[in-house]
Order: C-alpha cells, then structure tokens, then sequence
C-alpha cells in the first residue's frame, strides 16, 4: 500500500513539477497547476460524512474509515466528474468525495488502501490533466 513518500516520489518524477503547500497542506503542481495535494476533513466534511453514513454498511466505506480514524487523505484531479464517480463506484474502500468537491473534479484517496501502481497511475492521469498540452504531449510521446 502507498503512503506521503510515495506520493511525493510519483509526483516529482514527473516534469516541471514543484511541491509546496496550499491553504496550509503539501501540494504538487506542474508548473502552476495543483494536481494532488493533502486534503485534511474539515468539520462540515466530517458532518457530511456522518449523516451520509446511514446510506452503506457502517466502516463499509472510504468515508467511513477516515472519519473514524481522523487519517490525512489525497485529493487528486481527475478528467471529470464521470471518472470520479466510476473510481468511487469501483473502490469505495479507497476513493470517496466530499460535498465541498461537489462539482469540481477531484476524488479524495486513502493512501493506506491503495497500491502503489494505482497511485501511480492515477496520480500521472491527474498531472496530465493539468500540465500544458505541449509538455504533456511530448511526456507521453516520451513515455512510449
């Protein structure tokens, strides 16, 4: 499972990226585009969380654990609202949302559930969503 010096290895290897802090937390960005980053809960998250629980099966989910036990997790860009919702559906364990994220294309991670290739992936996915079309075009004819 992955943990914040894997995040920060898979970031930095990828190009022109800095890390630095937003709102207080670790953020990575290419150039000047935050793609991961530390999403601390804040109390309404927690709240949101609660009342939603009664909807799954209690500790069933991502949500549930974090609340419980007061982990730090990733926020990661993604394409769009449809990837988000398909991680969510597919590894409710891992990914889940907060209502503060409503409409904007992030998902929040549990680094202690997921593999180190997943995040991998999904953080270079979410680099590529945010780096200039030209760099990430000559990184994946690169990458080839």
């Amino acid at each position: 499972m992955a943990d914040w010096a894997d995040v920060r290895r898979i970031a930095l290897g990828l190009p022109e990226v800095s890390e630095g802090t937003s709102y207080g937390s670790v953020a990575w960005r290419v150039r000047k585009a935050t793609f991961v980053w530390e999403r601390p809960l804040r109390r309404a998250d927690r709240e949101g969380l609660r009342a939603a629980a009664g909807t799954t099966a209690a500790g069933t989910t991502a949500a549930d654990a974090v609340v419980a036990t007061g982990e730090v997790p990733l926020a990661v860009r993604v394409a769009d609202l449809g990837v988000r919702a398909a991680l969510i559906a597919e590894e409710p364990e891992v990914y889940f949302t907060v209502a503060h994220f409503a409409a904007f294309p992030a998902v929040l991670v549990r680094l202690g559930e997921i593999r180190s290739a997943d995040l991998a992936e999904l953080t270079t996915e979410a680099w590529l969503t945010r780096a200039p079309k030209v760099l990430a075009r000559r990184y994946l004819d690169e990458s080839r």
